[in-house]
C-alpha cells in the first residue's frame, strides 16, 4: 500500500483518520508533513495493543527512531521539537517513573478536587463578562480558551499578563502548517520564557506547583536536573490547557447539534456523562506521537520494523464501529459508558485526566445553566477547526447566548 498523506487539505484530521480506518484498515503506512514516513494504528484494538505494550514492545524514547538519526528526517522538521524534548512523553522505564512521580504531585485526586471552588469562580467570572459582550459571541475567545489557560497557569504560578505567550507558542508548535522557522522561533521563545520564569520563582517563591518542584529539586537535586525542570513545565503548561480548550468547545458543538442530549443533561444533571461521551466520540486528542518498536512487531497482521515510528490515532479508536457498534459516531450520553482510550492507557496514561474532567463538568454545567438556550449562530459545518495532527477543536465558535437564566 502506498503511504497515505496526513493531513488531507480540506479535511479535518478526525475525518481523515476515520476514513482511513474504515477504508484502508487498522494499520496503514502514512506520509506526514515534510514527506516523513510513519505508520498509523487507527482502530480501538490496534491503539489498545500498542499502548498496552509501552516499555515492553515499544519505546517512547526518540533514540530508537531510526530515521531521525540516519539523515532521512530533515534536521529542521518542525515535529522534532515535540518528540525530542527531555520530558515525560519521550521517556520510558525508570526515568519515566521518576519524573512522573514528581509531576503527579500536581494532579493527586485531593489536590485536583481542592481546585473545584477556584475553577467555579473563574468560570463564573468569565460568564459574567460574557453577558456584556452582546447576544452573539465567539465562545472560544471568551470562554473555552481562557478558562483552561487560567486554571493551569494559576496552578503553576504563571502571571496573567504572561499567559498569552504560552497559548500563542502552543498554537504554533502543534500546527502542522507551521514552517521550520516559525516552529523553531516559537519553541525557542517558549523555552526561553520558561527558563527565565523558573529563575524568577527561585528568587521569589510562591504558593504554586513550580515552587513546589523547585523545592523538591533543591531537596534532592540529583533526581531532577535543571533541563528536566524546564521540560516538565513545557509539557504540563502545553498539555494542561490545549486539550481541555478543545474538549470544551467540542462538547458545546455536540450539545448544540444534539438538542435532545442537551435537554437530557440539563434535566438529569448528567454532565459527567456528557464529558465522557465527548471524550469518546469528540475527543480533542486525535493522534499521539510516536511509539518505536524495539524489535520487528506484528500489529493486526502487519509487520512494522524496528525503529519505525507509529502514530497512535486516539481519534479513530473512540468511534470504531468494531468496538462501539454501527452508531459509534453518534453523540449519545445515554450510551452505556464503556471504557475509552481518550486519555491513553498504561504507564503514559494522562496525568491531567482528573483535572480535565473536573474543569469540563464545572464549565459545561455552569455555561448551560446560565444560558440554557445557547445555540450555534452558524451552521456546524461552517465552523473553522485547528490545523493540527495532534489536537482538534474549533478556532472560532460563534454562538447566540439567548436570555440568561
Amino acid at each position: 500500500m502506498e503511504p497515505l498523506p496526513i493531513p488531507v487539505p480540506g479535511e479535518r484530521t478526525s475525518q481523515t483518520i476515520r476514513r482511513i480506518r474504515d477504508e484502508s484498515g487498522p494499520v496503514v503506512p502514512i506520509e506526514l508533513p515534510g514527506k516523513v514516513s510513519a505508520w498509523a494504528v487507527t482502530s480501538y484494538d490496534t491503539v489498545d495493543a500498542v499502548l498496552s505494550n509501552d516499555g515492553v514492545l515499544y519505546s517512547k524514547n526518540p533514540r530508537h527512531y531510526t530515521a531521525l538519526h540516519d539523515g532521512t528526517v530533515p534536521p529542521d522538521w518542525p515535529i522534532r521539537q515535540l518528540i525530542e524534548g527531555d520530558h515525560l512523553l519521550a521517556k520510558d522505564g525508570t526515568d519515566h517513573r521518576r519524573l512522573r512521580s514528581l509531576v503527579n504531585r500536581a494532579f493527586t485526586p485531593a489536590r485536583v478536587q481542592s481546585l473545584a471552588p477556584r475553577i467555579q469562580e473563574l468560570t463564573d467570572e468569565l460568564l459574567d463578562r460574557l453577558e456584556g459582550e452582546g447576544e452573539t459571541v465567539d465562545l472560544v475567545w471568551h470562554f473555552t480558551e481562557p478558562l483552561p489557560v487560567a486554571v493551569i497557569c494559576e496552578l503553576f504560578g504563571v502571571p496573567e499578563p504572561e499567559r498569552a505567550l504560552i497559548r500563542r507558542c502552543t498554537h504554533v508548535l502543534l500546527s502542522h502548517t507551521a514552517g521550520p522557522d516559525e516552529a523553531a522561533a516559537a519553541g525557542g521563545e517558549l523555552l526561553g520564557y520558561l527558563s527565565t520564569f523558573i529563575g524568577r520563582k527561585r528568587d521569589d517563591p510562591g504558593d504554586d506547583l513550580t515552587t513546589a518542584l523547585i523545592r523538591a529539586q533543591e531537596a534532592d537535586g540529583d533526581r531532577l536536573s535543571d533541563n528536566e525542570m524546564l521540560w516538565i513545565l513545557w509539557l504540563v503548561l502545553i498539555a494542561g490547557h490545549e486539550t481541555t480548550v478543545h474538549l470544551l468547545a467540542n462538547a458545546v458543538i455536540a450539545l448544540c447539534t444534539h438538542r435532545d442530549q442537551l435537554a437530557a443533561a440539563q434535566a438529569d444533571d448528567s454532565w459527567e456523562q456528557v464529558v465522557e461521551e465527548t471524550l469518546r466520540s469528540r475527543n480533542s486528542v486525535m493522534n499521539v506521537l510516536f511509539r518505536y518498536p524495539l524489535d520487528d512487531v506484528s500489529v493486526a497482521g502487519t509487520t512494522i520494523r524496528t525503529g519505525e515510528p507509529i502514530m497512535v490515532a486516539i481519534g479513530g479508536a473512540g468511534t470504531d464501529p468494531a468496538r462501539y457498534g454501527e452508531d459509534a459516531g453518534r453523540f449519545d450520553i445515554s450510551r452505556e459508558q464503556e471504557p475509552h482510550l481518550a486519555f491513553g492507557r498504561g504507564p503514559h496514561f494522562c496525568l491531567g485526566a482528573p483535572l480535565a474532567r473536573l474543569e469540563s463538568r464545572i464549565a459545561l454545567r455552569t455555561l448551560f445553566t446560565r444560558f440554557p438556550g445557547l445555540r450555534l449562530s452558524v451552521d456546524a459545518d461552517d465552523i473553522p477547526y485547528t490545523s493540527s495532527l495532534i489536537t482538534e477543536g474549533p478556532t472560532e465558535l460563534p454562538v447566540v447566548l439567548g436570555a440568561p437564566a
